[in-house]
């Protein structure tokens, strides 16, 4: 019979997703206490997951503190991951509360026998220099280490002096002269001197010690020229001087000196601390340094390695991130001379970095309006397609072969002539049978004509924008078709499809990813374009050959982004059938909806009508077959469906709170819409009351007397300013979204005031400003947005002219808000990409105290006193991008208190709501806030004295989120937290006793 064995403790602790601090906590120090040295082992190692899940005080404070207990009576192993708690914990020290308790247990070790004990003792001390950074107890104790006889006692202290040296400016300023005497002394071992060489890079909190160090290290370079103690001070002085900026240029001299040393170690060490110096500081460099820099890499093409020439081509493109660098470099033939040379070698590392030197300088020509210089545009016209050739069929250069892409992608942004040319290269490349690319290479040219794509959309190739309130004699600008026949995408798209097409007919199974860049390319160039039937069969047989349903999904998103519908409509209602989960169904058949939706506002068809009439269908020129009317109730209708199955597939765990809210927004302006219509049909149909003439005369209003449609044009108004308002919160609640989003949100805010001013225009004497369009469209789904909205308010000035400065609403007047709402509703809607997809993650976690002793009692406070309601958050952030979109920089906590007990009826009127308002700024990702709240329910007595009538409050607490740009952002959660205050035990003695009569 087999034996059962109990799980082990790690598999116990498996399920930590579903427990709570507390029972985690439990389990830690059940781990803690048990009797083999493993289990205590695998329970401190989790400890710093257990503060990166529940980052607050309490727990953190009470868990050092069990730490501290087992670094002090446990064994030297038990130590070691104590150590390392620390060190990988450091962000969370801060939130230790008894600093002086944790310290003491762990520095009681420091008197033991055991020189190892002494030593992890050092090291836990230095992991936790960031809260003791002025003990001067634990300063001794380092110090007296040093001139220990231990070596690992010795090398312990080294390495905490380093920390403390960088936290403390005391312990800096006392160990100067130490360090420096040990250093120099004869009879310190040579290994030491190289550990104790490092501690004075940290040396800089002030003007004279920093001196003082950077003297020291110079008169020991010439005293110990060996090749490890060089680098060791060359590595110091240099980050000694990009910390305080001022010895940056003497540096450099110093470091261009040493490049004439023949080691070839040495010679590399110090190209890195030029690169170093030059990301630090590239303005503070003289030009002679500069120069210098350029002759010796002139110099290491002949005699150097290709390590050296690309380290030292590394620090000039470093350089010439700094426009004062930049006019220096183009000033100089010399570093012409020396990328020519460059691009002609056959190392392509060294040719790629050569390349981008020669772009970035272009560039800085480009944004300072300064002619380029010739010779460089000539170099790169020369080489750089052959450069593109070369690489293009070698796996291993991957990272040249990207570097050359990016310096055609940066140099079509600042000339669109070269764009032409390296678009037609780029395409000819991925559209050639006769070649069979890697796939990486393939991958970076299919992004590469993405971002090309976006580049020629949004600039002189694409359709121009035009203020009309500027220029209103402008017309043929505003067609979104116009001016796009010289856009080089529009004659290379159908070698992009045939592309597509034949990876898909090959034997081989055709690369997802590839599939779907190229499809998004394609969807993204045929923006604002009917899509012909030819390409969506291509697109069938692109998902007959994948059958990943994944990759079907990600090109029905693209689809969607860039407002072909019926595509992906066609892609949701295939993979209606193909999931079985319940709530990736609702959301799919969410989306569904959507498009069909989109369907009928674009084509005026039903979706399954559509379907079997696409081929013959001509939406440009062919006439629809539903009315306005009809085409906005359906779309409202499959609209609010949607909306329905997106709640049903939101969750607590996965909230679709935008995209439910997008979704809404997007029903009731549609309705708004539609409000118009009805309006505009009664209007032909109901003529005004024979008294509408008297209601005008009495109301002085004379638009009156044009009946119903009057006030209805003005609830529309109303409506239209409601969905202007309702996107601005759904703006300000989109605190991850990206630029694009944001932007489109922002013009659709723009096209519901549009409309609201085009109806007021109408229905009121004197109507409010004209709005402004936004400044910018940075992306080309929110261009053509912007277009589609220039258009509709070019369509106002058909506005029929009243005669005699008499306003009037007639049939011809809501006939231009009927052609406005036809443009609005047959313009393509890009669904935006943080209704899909989330590139950056930020939540808040609160903790309210006091808490309740039970979930849902309140929390009883004695009459007569004040609450202190004590506030603290983490922030959690995640990213997926290497730069997130914007950071907290504080955040704004409103607390907010109402007296839910009705006050007796002859007590003075009082306010029951208290607001009280309170900034705080994360620290390490942590924060804190107090409020003191007044629970002044209280009544005077005969006798003059305040007495408590008692009463329950409820405080709500929200959380607001200011950037670093000092934009606020509705997006923190918010906590809900009753009080209940008893009556005052006393009130009864207060009241007057009855009259008695003798």
């Amino acid at each position: 019979m087999m034996a059962v064995r109990p799980p082990p403790y790690h598999e116990q602790f498996g399920t930590e997703a579903d427990q709570d601090a507390n029972s985690l906590l439990t389990e830690l120090d059940k781990g803690l206490r048990s009797t083999k040295i493993g289990e205590q082992c695998e329970a401190i190692i989790r400890f710093p997951t257990l503060f990166d899940k529940y980052p607050f005080p309490i727990l953190i404070n009470s868990s050092f503190l069990k730490l501290a207990e087992f670094f002090h009576g446990g064994s030297n192993l038990i130590r070691l991951w104590v150590l390392r708690v620390c060190q990988q914990s450091e962000k969370h020290l801060e939130k230790i509360l008894n600093v002086d308790q944790f310290v003491k247990r762990i520095f009681n070790v420091i008197h033991s026998n055991d020189p190892v004990a002494r030593a992890l003792t050092l090291k836990t001390l230095g992991a936790v220099a960031g809260v003791i950074p002025e003990k001067q107890d634990v300063h001794h104790a380092i110090r007296r280490a040093l001139d220990s006889h231990d070596t690992v006692e010795v090398e312990a202290a080294i390495q905490a002096s380093v920390l403390f040296a960088a936290q403390s400016k005391t312990f800096a300023v006392s160990m100067c002269s130490k360090i420096s005497s040990m250093i120099e002394s004869l009879q310190t071992p040579i290994s030491m001197k190289l550990k104790l060489i490092p501690v004075l890079r940290h040396m800089h909190h002030d003007a004279s010690t920093a001196a003082l160090v950077k003297t020291l290290c110079i008169n020991l370079l010439p005293k110990y020229p060996s090749e490890s103690f060089v680098l060791v001070i060359l590595d110091s002085l240099t980050q000694l001087s990009s910390a305080t900026l001022v010895d940056i240029p003497d540096q450099v001299n110093l470091l261009i000196q040493y490049l004439q040393d023949p080691r070839h170690r040495v010679r590399i060490e110090v190209l890195k601390c030029l690169q170093l110096l030059a990301e630090r500081g590239a303005h503070l460099w003289p030009k002679k340094a500069i120069i210098d820099l350029i002759s010796f890499s002139m110099s290491s093409l002949q005699i150097g390695t290709s390590t050296e020439q690309s380290v030292v081509l590394s620090v000039i493109l470093a350089l010439t991130k700094c426009p004062v660098t930049c006019h220096t470099l183009l000033n100089e033939k010399v570093n012409l001379d020396l990328c020519s040379a460059c691009l002609v070698l056959e190392n392509h590392t060294v040719a790629s970095q050569a390349m981008a030197i020669m772009t970035s300088l272009i560039a800085y020509c480009y944004n300072e309006k300064i002619t380029p210089p010739l010779m460089y545009l000539e170099q790169i016209n020369l080489h750089l397609e052959s450069l593109i050739f070369t690489s293009l069929g070698d796996e291993k250069l991957v990272k040249e072969f990207s570097q050359y892409l990016k310096c055609g992608v940066r140099l079509t942004e600042k000339n669109f002539n070269f764009g032409e040319n390296f678009v037609e290269l780029i395409v000819g490349l991925m559209t050639d049978d006769s070649g069979i690319w890697p796939e990486k290479h393939s991958i970076l040219m299919a992004e590469t004509l993405g971002a090309l794509c976006s580049q020629f959309y949004l600039n002189e190739h694409g359709p121009r924008m035009t203020d009309v309130t500027q220029d209103p004699n402008i017309e043929s600008q505003m067609d979104v078709d116009d001016k796009m026949d010289t856009n080089p995408f529009n004659n290379l798209l159908p070698q992009l499809l045939r592309k597509m097409e034949a990876l898909c007919e090959s034997n081989e199974k055709p690369d997802s990813h590839l599939i779907e860049i190229l499809s998004a390319v394609c969807l993204q160039a045929m923006l604002g374009h009917f899509m012909p039937q030819r390409v969506i069969e291509i697109f069938e047989k692109v998902f007959k050959a994948t059958r990943n349903l994944w990759t079907q999904y990600r090109i029905a998103r693209s689809a969607s982004r860039y407002g072909h519908h019926y595509l992906a409509a066609k892609i949701y209602h295939q993979l209606c059938g193909a999931v079985s989960d319940e709530k990736n169904y609702f959301y799919l058949t969410a989306m569904f909806q959507i498009s069909q939706a989109e369907c009928i506002l674009l084509y005026g068809l039903d979706f399954d009508e559509l379907n079997r009439t696409y081929s013959l269908f001509e939406p440009i020129e062919a006439d629809p077959k539903m009315s306005i009317g009809e085409k906005l109730d359906k779309a409202i209708n499959l609209y609010w469906k949607a909306f329905s199955n997106l709640k049903a597939t939101s969750s607590t765990n996965h909230s679709l709170s935008f995209q439910t809210d997008f979704v809404k927004l997007r029903a009731q302006f549609l309705e708004g819409l539609h409000n118009i219509v009805i309006v505009r049909n009664t209007q032909c149909i109901t003529p005004p009351p024979a008294i509408a003439q008297t209601l005008a005369q009495n109301s002085r209003d004379h638009l009156q007397k044009f009946g119903h449609v009057t006030n209805q044009l003005r609830k529309t108004v109303k409506t239209l300013k409601v969905c202007e308002e309702n996107y601005q919160k759904l703006y300000k609640s989109a605190f991850d979204a990206d630029p694009c989003t944001l932007e489109y949100l922002e013009i659709m805010q723009h096209m519901c005031s549009i409309l609201g001013h085009s109806v007021e225009t109408i229905c009121f004497v004197t109507p409010s400003e004209a709005p402004t369009a936004p400044i910018k469209a940075s992306y080309p789904e929110t261009r053509f947005f912007l277009n589609n909205c220039i258009k509709i308010t070019k369509e106002l000035e058909n506005l029929p002219k009243d005669s005699g400065n008499v306003d009037s609403i007639t049939n011809k007047h809501t006939d231009v808000i009927l052609s406005q709402i036809d443009l609005a509703s047959r313009s393509a809607m890009c669904i935006p990409r943080f209704f899909f997809q989330t590139l950056q993650s930020t939540s808040i976690k609160l903790s309210l105290t006091p808490q309740p002793r039970n979930v849902g009692e309140p929390v009883v406070v004695q009459p007569g006193s004040n609450l202190v309601v004590k506030v603290e958050g983490v922030v959690q952030s995640n990213t997926k991008i290497r730069k997130s979109y914007r950071q907290i920089d504080s955040v704004q906590l409103t607390l907010v208190s109402q007296l839910m007990t009705p006050r007796p009826i002859d007590l003075k009127s009082a306010s029951d709501t208290i607001v009280m308002t309170q900034t705080v700024k994360p620290h390490r990702e942590f924060l804190t806030g107090s409020f003191l709240l007044p629970l002044n329910n209280v009544q005077v007595n005969y006798m003059g004295s305040q007495v408590s009538l008692g009463g329950q409050w409820q405080v709500s607490l929200e959380t607001c989120v200011i950037d670093t740009n000092g934009v606020l952002w509705n997006t923190g959660p918010k906590s809900q937290l009753l009080i209940r205050v008893p009556e005052d035990q006393k009130i009864q003695s207060f009241q007057p006793a009855p009259m008695r009569r003798f």
